[in-house]
């Protein structure tokens, strides 16, 4: 879902609203993901994260900070006494240029997030992998695409084809979990015109995101994550959280993610999903690094870094988010969609649910999908396949 693109941030969990998934699943993440780097020694590091603000911004931070204290875990009521789920602190300009002393002399305010930290993103698919590959009936099976997913009585005939076969190898299960990022509608979309009466075809929007690595002036004291304000006026902070600086466990600094909106071209007449999503040049091609944005996010990242230079800024690596609802933020917050869908729904052709195999869907899982991912197979499992 969320693997190598990204920024191996493990995120605190501060902006997500109360009772989304976003939120609960990014707290019970967070502690998951802590527990089992240290279980399993993959390299980790609890920086912590500064949110700094502008005069102008300090409302904003302000607010963020009162919202912060008074989360509460999944399983605890929102007046328990217990402590917050996302502890932070509200500190001055100046406190916050004793922590960071490359700041811009015109920060006025700060948030400190203490549970803030990066993960090595690659070790830790490694040791997921190991754990699949080490148990009793798991295998990772490589360079295999599902070409075809059918809805039976009982459950769901899914087609696999191996790069280098010619016929395609077929699975049937009654338990289908489709988490396939980028693509994860498309399953879905290919069935739900066949259901009586027929339902719509769900929407997909892609954010591409660049990540610019630096060497140069401006950062050399640096030692935490540090997010300027995100800009409100775009989508609040569910679009995008700013340009923000990064470093990974080696001390290099990257700064990143900025947000550009793409969509996949139509291949041919009538091209649908499949052969839209199946363009392997065209997501080559936007996942190749550019200097055209450049200059851009080094206006934005002199705002709170005013030694950062330009000519110290180079295209690193590209991401790209599946986001639920359209550019501009009209869709407002997006949260992480799990979706169930039984196959007796198509073979009945009467409107009954829950009978038949289950399919359950992913989707919009995109930050922080990372710092989720844990806490997501936890809830799948264990609430939406077993009812725990």
């Amino acid at each position: 879902m969320r693997d190598s693109r990204n920024s191996e941030v493990i995120h605190g969990g501060l902006y997500y609203p109360v009772g989304s998934l976003k939120s609960r699943l990014c707290f019970r993440g967070r502690t998951l993901m802590y527990d089992y780097c240290r279980e399993r020694s993959i390299p980790h590091k609890k920086l912590g994260k500064l949110v700094v603000a502008l005069p102008h911004q300090t409302n904003y931070i302000e607010k963020l900070h009162e919202r912060c204290q008074s989360l509460r875990h999944h399983h605890q009521s929102s007046n328990s006494d217990s402590e917050p789920a996302v502890p932070t602190e509200l500190i001055s300009g100046d406190r916050a240029r004793e922590l960071e002393p490359d700041l811009s002399p015109h920060i006025a305010k700060a948030l400190w997030s203490s549970e803030t930290g990066i993960v090595d993103s690659h070790a830790l698919m490694d040791a997921l992998e190991g754990d699949v590959t080490s148990s009793e009936t798991g295998e990772v099976v490589l360079g295999t695409r599902v070409v075809r997913v059918d809805p039976t009585a009982e459950g769901w005939v899914v087609q696999l084809l191996t790069a280098g076969a010619e016929e395609p190898d077929v699975v049937f299960t009654k338990r289908l979990v489709n988490a396939s990022g980028l693509a994860s509608h498309q399953i879905l979309n290919t069935l739900l015109p066949q259901l009586t009466p027929p339902e719509p075809r769900l929407p997909m929007y892609y954010a591409k995101g660049s990540y610019a690595a630096y060497r140069g002036p401006g950062v050399g004291k640096v030692k935490r994550l540090i997010y300027p304000v995100a800009d409100e006026t775009k989508g609040y902070a569910f679009t995008s959280l700013g340009t923000h600086l990064t470093v990974d466990l080696e001390g290099n600094v990257r700064f990143g993610p900025d947000v550009e909106w793409i969509e996949p071209p139509p291949v041919g007449e009538g091209a649908g999903d499949s052969e839209r999503l199946e363009d392997v040049d065209y997501w080559k091609m936007h996942l190749t690094p550019s200097d055209a944005r450049i200059a851009q996010m080094h206006e934005s990242i002199t705002s709170y870094l005013p030694g950062v230079v330009l000519e110290g800024l180079h295209p690193d690596y590209v991401g790209i988010r599946p986001k639920m609802s359209a550019p501009g933020g009209k869709g407002g917050f997006n949260d992480f969609v799990v979706r169930s869908d039984w196959s007796a729904r198509w073979t009945r052709g009467d409107g009954r649910d829950k009978e038949g195999g289950r399919m359950i869907t992913l989707m919009g899982i995109e930050s922080p999908g990372l710092t989720s991912s844990l806490a997501i197979a936890e809830m799948v499992v264990d609430e939406v396949l077993y009812g725990k």
